[in-house]
């Protein structure tokens, strides 16, 4: 289990926690910048404003990210109150995933200028990146409930009716059974390594 890691190598427990603690919060919290922006004050009423993971994540996804290495976050909004429905409701669907592809390219960035000199080291940046590269790519897979499921079924609304079947469900389920998942890693690190080819995880 994920926690094992803890044990092994405390230092990358601590960085991937700190990592998809803020990416994800981050995430959230554009969903609620551009709700707000769309004329939805739904995000500001609950008290989902504000840079708390545990208000985003909640404790069981915290645990749950502890013990396992997965979490999620959620960001209440009232698409009712949108300005223009279905392009405002694409527009906060995208949000997430572009903070993700934004934090991945301050990381990339970070990799460009870092001389790992132990304040913020290359892991610490190259693991940023490759999270939220990850993030953002899972993000946009078309399976309700991600944000990809919410774009798309704007863009196609016959495939609203999936988001209150089971293949949400399955979907994910065959992704974590067989480990499909993995495919992300390593385009993420593909891309960063096109970008960085100097980085020592791209000997290969």
């Amino acid at each position: 289990m994920f926690i094992e890691t803890l044990l092994t190598d405390p230092l990358l427990f601590i960085r991937l926690i700190i990592i998809l603690v803020v990416s994800i919060t981050i995430h959230e919290l554009a969903h609620g910048i551009v709700a707000l922006s769309q004329g939805d004050n739904t995000p500001q009423v609950t008290g989902h404003m504000t840079l708390n993971p545990v208000v985003h994540m909640g404790w069981e996804s915290l645990i749950f990210l502890c013990l396992v290495g997965i979490a999620w976050g959620q960001m209440p909004v009232n698409p009712s109150k949108f300005r223009y429905h279905k392009l405002s409701n694409i527009l906060v669907s995208a949000a997430g995933p572009v903070s993700n592809l934004g934090l991945a390219s301050i990381g990339i960035a970070g990799l460009y200028l870092s001389k790992d000199n132990g304040l913020v080291s290359q892991e610490f940046l190259y693991l940023a990146a490759q999270i939220n590269i990850t993030l953002c790519l899972f993000n946009l897979l078309p399976i309700p409930p991600l944000d990809g499921f919410h774009i798309c079924s704007e863009i196609f609304p016959g495939l609203k009716w999936l988001e209150n079947s089971y293949f949400g469900l399955f979907a994910m389920m065959i992704i974590w059974i067989t480990g499909i998942g993995t495919i992300f890693f390593v385009v993420s690190q593909w891309i960063i390594c096109k970008l960085v080819p100097t980085l020592s995880v791209c000997s290969f």
